[in-house]
């Protein structure tokens, strides 16, 4: 999957702290009943034994019945990232089943076997929606023709560069996880940032982000140096830090892997107090509290309560750990399911409720679709401790009017 940035909004959470009126779709009730970077090869702690099918919601070829509406999902079931499309299939017949819908049918198709044959065969089959695909390489192909036929898509991916055109970005968004912990941060009273990024596409997106989430928040950005993430190329990029200028908060803006690497060099070199802050890649590394260097750390991501209840009941029936992206696939369906409600079978998808200001819940929280198409998420602020994190600062739980 593509990492890129979003268009800043820079007045989201200021408007949930101004305590405004919180409007939701309601889509919450389901919920009772239940890195961004794709991860490659098997699902995570895979028991032994078969995992179990897919359920009969999810369908393979053309839909039988015309009372339901048709919505296609289009991930990768063969190849390298299967083991993720198969992952977001399962949470989407979870999700199904979850909700009790007898209004909404999926079908899915391999993008893997291509693209364009996948959303071609998609809109021959009459499909409305297209919830998918997971890379931006992928959505690049399938909007356009998507378009042509007036049905929308959702896509997976956090490239915020696909978005707009009947594009719909429902990915995790790096640049909206910085703007949070550095908010938090300077409410905290740090003013002075440095930065250090990986070379390439995603860190310099991350680092025009903080550029801007700084600007926004009133501190000053005093050094960022970027790094090819060997060892003498980080070891380098952390002396030209401590010798540019003092900095009293660190964004380490890679994986929780990377910044396990980072962390100890920065600790030996002119960053032994600053508070060192991650983006929302870290969500899913359960080692980093394992590392005293890390300890205060401060990130930004999406809560786990509800996904660990997902991943639980994901266990119980296919007898494996999802991927972390599977609630992508399920909180897309409570959203079809919600528009379902008012959609008559047959007739084009209603897209401009996607652009409901009120916004929708999901297993990730509070989240909604701004003008570009991308995104918005509640995000919360985690701190690194011995043995796990803590939540320092909850999500908000919906957006203000």
């Amino acid at each position: 999957m593509t990492e890129t940035d979003a268009p800043r909004q820079a007045n989201m959470f200021a408007a949930v702290k101004r305590g405004a009126r919180i409007a939701f779709m309601g889509t919450a009730l389901f919920l009772a009943a239940c890195s961004s970077i794709v991860p490659k090869g098997p699902a995570p702690t895979t028991p032994t034994g078969p995992a179990q099918p897919t359920g009969p919601e999810v369908v393979q070829g053309l839909p039988t019945d015309t009372a339901r509406h048709r919505v296609a999902l289009l991930v990768p079931m063969t190849g390298t990232n299967a083991g993720v499309g198969q992952s977001i299939a399962n949470a989407t017949t979870l999700a199904l089943l979850d909700t009790k819908t007898d209004r909404v049918r999926i079908t899915t198709y391999d993008t893997a076997l291509g693209a364009a044959a996948a959303v071609n065969k998609a809109l021959a089959d009459g499909n409305r929606l297209i919830l998918g695909p997971l890379l931006a390489e992928d959505a690049r192909v399938i909007g356009p023709i998507a378009a042509r036929a007036n049905v929308p898509v959702v896509s997976f991916s956090n490239d915020a560069s696909i978005a707009g055109g009947g594009v719909y970005v429902l990915g995790y968004n790096t640049a909206q996880s910085i703007d949070r912990v550095v908010d938090f941060a300077k409410d905290k009273g740090l003013t002075r940032f440095g930065a250090l990024v990986p070379r390439g596409t995603y860190g310099e997106r991350a680092g025009n982000a903080l550029l801007r989430a700084v600007q926004q928040a009133g501190g000053t950005v005093v050094s960022m140096q970027s790094f090819d993430r060997s060892p003498a190329s980080i070891t380098a990029a952390v002396k030209k830090l401590q010798a540019s200028s003092s900095y009293d908060a660190l964004l380490i803006a890679d994986s929780g892997r990377v910044a396990l690497q980072v962390a100890p060099i920065v600790r030996k070199n002119g960053g032994a107090t600053a508070r060192l802050l991650g983006t929302e890649l870290w969500n899913t590394d359960t080692s980093l509290a394992a590392s005293p260097v890390l300890r205060g750390a401060w990130f930004a991501s999406v809560s786990d309560t509800l996904y660990r209840q997902l991943a639980t009941k994901y266990r119980a029936r296919y007898g494996a750990a999802p991927f972390r992206l599977s609630s992508l696939g399920y909180d897309s369906v409570l959203l079809t399911v919600r528009i379902a409600q008012d959609w008559k079978p047959g007739s084009p998808f209603p897209a401009a409720r996607l652009r409901d200001a009120g916004g929708f819940s999901g297993i990730d929280g509070a989240f909604r679709f701004n003008r570009q198409g991308i995104a918005e998420r509640a995000l919360e602020v985690n701190e690194v401790g011995a043995g796990a994190s803590t939540v320092v600062d909850p999500a908000p739980r919906g957006f203000g009017e």
